[in-house]
């Protein structure tokens, strides 16, 4: 396989190939469907300043086509001698259409060629991703709704705090979640700027119609320094990695609370078994290893995205081959988030609560807050004397689970849960 930059008959130190292709040409297959989205905008804009004729444009627009179907069906494999993509790309035009594949390459570096098709891999998962963050908040939203009077200890300190309930509980998450996706929908806006026609990162001695690839490709603007363009890596890819964290953060809650709420001590919901694996030496268990594993795969998540820093930082402005290590923990981490995304919406459809089994849990003394607060109401004593008298009170107190949820009336607590506000803002999300 010919390499882009191979000018002389010296054949490259097989360990130096080996080293520095690295898992680049693994990685590449998944990048391989935006490079080729971009090389054919590179194609039409080349052929607007008249570089390419409108017939070569079209045999490299079906050649590109080709190879896209090729790598669709898994006919395509990115060998280590290819390098990466772009030169299995241009390798490719050129057996199929000769001199004219050579052409491809005109106002072009791979350097703006791995910025592109990386924004545009992003771009498209930020898009897959809100969407399956505003259908998670759904599911959220719904089952708070089924079981917004269902009794629940609220912990602080990991210890019984006050009276919440499971519909409050569940919308927590359900509001993390849409939150997630605006802030998905932020770096999306950021992210949207197009590298291409930057070249090596000094431009090029042709009238590129960058404005016409920019449309060609849909960002909404140009990145519009060529330096820029390359100092971007890796913080581009950074606030990407941000996204996914945060994504990651609510659903490590989420299999945290669960791995604890489904175990014999608490009792809270009970689990379809098909989520759950068991033990090779013990016949009694059933283990919610699947939350385990989501719980795990925060920290994957956050250490990538440290790693993509780490590698970024402090490089001399321009193209520097480090970036080529972005890819693997920026592609690792995409699909974490988007099967436990999956993982999460199965487990949450998978449980239901265990009412009486939460609760014979709720102790007396989780009602103290709300007896201390009826002195003040009732009685007019100083919060602070009737803090002191409650828990003398605790025990005396017959508590009515469901008056109790439904008098905690302030927005957003268990009694006023505003879920038509969530539904309202899960439409306009999804607009």
């Amino acid at each position: 396989m010919t390499k882009l930059w191979k000018k002389t008959d010296t054949e490259l130190n097989p360990l130096v190939e080996k080293y520095t292709a690295g898992t680049d040409y693994i990685f590449d297959v998944e990048l391989l469907p935006f490079d080729i989205t971009a090389s054919k905008a590179h194609a039409n804009g080349l052929e607007k300043v008249g570089i390419l004729s409108s017939e070569e444009l079209e045999v490299i627009e079906n050649a590109l086509n080709d190879l896209l179907k090729k790598s669709e069906t898994g006919d395509i494999v990115i060998q280590p001698e290819d390098e990466d993509c772009h030169t299995l790309i241009e390798n490719y035009l050129v057996e199929k259409v000769s001199d004219t594949g050579k052409k491809i390459h005109t106002g072009r570096s791979r350097n703006d060629q791995v910025a592109v098709a990386t924004r545009l891999y992003m771009k498209s998962h930020l898009l897959q991703l809100q969407k399956k963050c505003i259908e998670l908040a759904t599911n959220f939203v719904d089952i708070g709704e089924k079981y917004k009077n269902v009794p629940m200890p609220g912990y602080s300190h990991t210890q019984q705090a006050m009276l919440t309930s499971v519909g409050h509980y569940m919308l927590a998450f359900a509001e993390s979640l849409l939150d997630d996706a605006d802030f998905i929908a932020a770096v999306q806006k950021q992210l949207d700027k197009n590298p291409l026609g930057s070249a090596a990162g000094f431009g090029v001695s042709l009238p590129l119609d960058r404005e016409f690839t920019t449309k060609e490709l849909d960002f909404a603007e140009i990145q519009t320094n060529s330096l820029y363009c390359q100092n971007s890596r890796g913080k581009f890819e950074s606030l990407y990695l941000e996204a996914l964290a945060q994504v990651m953060l609510t659903l490590g809650k989420f299999a945290t609370d669960m791995v604890l709420f489904t175990s014999q001590e608490f009792d809270f919901f009970a689990v379809d078994e098909s989520l759950t694996t068991g033990s090779s030496i013990m016949p009694q268990k059933h283990n919610l290893d699947v939350c385990e594993i989501m719980r795990g795969n925060v920290s994957v998540v956050v250490a990538n995205q440290l790693m993509i820093k780490d590698i970024a930082k402090n490089l001399l402005s321009g193209y520097n081959r480090d970036g080529q290590l972005i890819k693997k923990p920026l592609i690792e981490s995409t699909h974490i988030v988007v099967d436990s995304l999956d993982v999460a919406q199965l487990v949450l459809k998978g449980i239901a609560p265990k009412e009486e089994s939460i609760k014979a849990k709720i102790t007396p003394g989780i009602f103290a807050a709300d007896i201390a607060n009826n002195l003040v109401k009732e009685k007019g004593i100083p919060f602070r004397d009737a803090y002191k008298q409650a828990m003398d009170l605790v025990e005396e107190n017959k508590i009515d689970f469901a008056k109790n949820i439904a008098s905690k009336v302030s927005l957003g607590a268990p009694g006023n849960l505003d879920i038509e506000g969530y539904k309202e803002r899960i439409q306009k999300l999804s607009k």
